[in-house]
């Protein structure tokens, strides 16, 4: 899924791990498991954690990422704690919001971009 995400064959992923196509193929179709090592190289590649690689949570970002800025105010963990403590309805209009501003800098990007 992360692969594909990123628009990503099985041979150029192969290529930034030093493995074979085959190999990724293995580990995709869970007839293998990627060592440690590899396992680390994958998590750093797509910015995940291993436990999200493994399963073991459906969270995809350590916590140097959760700490990250995403404006001057508010980091993504303090994005994500606000989201969490509003209700679903609430979370809906903010989504809805959210896709309209997003929609709206699309629009403003695509206005002032060089011919």
């Amino acid at each position: 899924m992360l692969r594909r995400e990123r628009n990503l064959g099985q041979k150029e992923l192969a290529a930034y791990l030093n493995l074979s196509t085959g190999t990724i193929s293995n580990y995709e179709n869970s007839v293998h498991s990627p060592d440690l090592d590899t396992l680390c190289r994958l998590a750093d590649f797509f910015g995940v954690t291993t436990d999200y690689l493994l399963n073991r949570t459906e969270l995809r970002y350590d916590l140097k990422k959760m700490n990250q800025h995403v404006s001057r105010e508010y980091t993504l963990s303090e994005v994500m704690d606000i989201i969490l403590a509003c209700n679903a309805g609430s979370i809906n209009h903010l989504m809805e919001y959210a896709l309209f501003l997003k929609s709206k800098q699309n629009e403003q990007n695509t206005r002032h971009k060089p011919s």
